[in-house]
């Protein structure tokens, strides 16, 4: 059956958007989610402005940071006369005299992002009329993007079951397989809502070592000691996976940098406590290049790491 344009956030922010333009024009139309000081587009009807899904932005450069805190109203026909908005450094990025903004929330209040328009050029005062509809459009994109996140959790609980059917033998993680389907699912998830994730990558320093002067026994051993290790690092909703011979995964999800941090260091932690040696190297995703680049930079620090490991102590 075919999908109707409001039941899935992604149509219904499309379809918003479009709607909004052909209402109101403006320049840009955005819906952005809000990570940490990453102000990031997640759609955009863009007439002029030249902005595109992925763009990150500073978010205390915004008209909308000052929107949610409550210090500038949300519809400003003309932003000039509103003092927080004149001095907002976005203001002097990109010409904007007139804004419209309105927060994106969760169920629980606290805030996803925002629906927000700009435009070279004032407006007519009566703009403010709109405020009703534009809230009430901003509320149903609320409503339908709270109820797919809950969906998303969901989503990865089935995931994880699936993926015990394309396990590794030895380890009982996620093998090869599982690892490049889950990657690519989660990398549309943070596409589409804008959600951080970060992932880790670890290699053993000494397999070969103990495989050749103790057997292939005591290698597996350890492979079985690091996929318990990891297990006990990461948490319920990530996804750790033995990508072949020494090489370890973690698709860390809804984590940021300062999550990731901590992820390297109990992981780092953990190996120390098991006497494994291991290089381990962690990236957050970038919207720009997505869970594949993080992975990609998460591999250089890696053998970063693992250069830094094989140094003389004494130089």
């Amino acid at each position: 059956m075919t999908d109707l344009p409001l039941q899935h956030f992604d149509s219904a922010g499309r379809a918003v958007l479009r709607f909004l333009h052909q209402r109101f024009g403006f320049g840009l139309w955005m819906i952005t989610r809000i990570e940490g000081d990453d102000w990031i587009v997640l759609q955009a009807e863009d007439h002029g402005y030249g902005v595109v899904p992925g763009t990150v932005l500073r978010w205390t450069d915004s008209f909308c940071a000052r929107m949610v805190a409550g210090d500038g109203p949300r519809i400003a026909p003309d932003s000039t006369l509103v003092e927080v908005y004149r001095d907002a450094p976005i203001g002097s990025q990109v010409p904007i005299r007139s804004y419209i903004g309105i927060p994106l929330n969760f169920a629980d209040g606290t805030l996803f992002g925002t629906l927000c328009g700009i435009d070279p050029s004032p407006q007519p005062e009566r703009l403010r009329e709109e405020q009703q509809l534009l809230e009430l459009l901003a509320g149903l994109l609320s409503g339908i993007l709270d109820s797919e996140i809950k969906a998303a959790v969901q989503a990865r609980r089935n995931e994880r079951l699936e993926m015990e059917a394309q396990s590794d033998p030895l380890t009982q993680l996620a093998n090869r397989r599982a690892w490049d389907q889950l990657l690519a699912k989660e990398e549309e998830r943070c596409r589409r809502y804008g959600s951080p994730a970060a992932v880790m990558i670890l290699d053993l320093d000494e397999l070969k070592t103990i495989n050749d002067s103790q057997g292939h026994g005591a290698g597996d051993a350890l492979l079985v000691n690091t996929a318990t290790a990891l297990r006990n690092a990461i948490r319920d909703n990530d996804v750790a996976a033995r990508l072949g011979g020494d090489e370890f995964g973690v698709i860390a999800v809804d984590c940021d940098r300062a999550g990731a941090d901590l992820l390297l260091a109990r992981t780092r932690q953990i190996l120390a406590q098991q006497g494994i040696a291991a290089s381990v190297g962690i990236a957050v995703r970038n919207p720009a290049s997505g869970l594949s680049g993080a992975w990609e930079a998460a591999d250089l620090l890696m053998y970063e790491d693992k250069r830094s490991n094989s140094e003389d102590p004494l130089g």
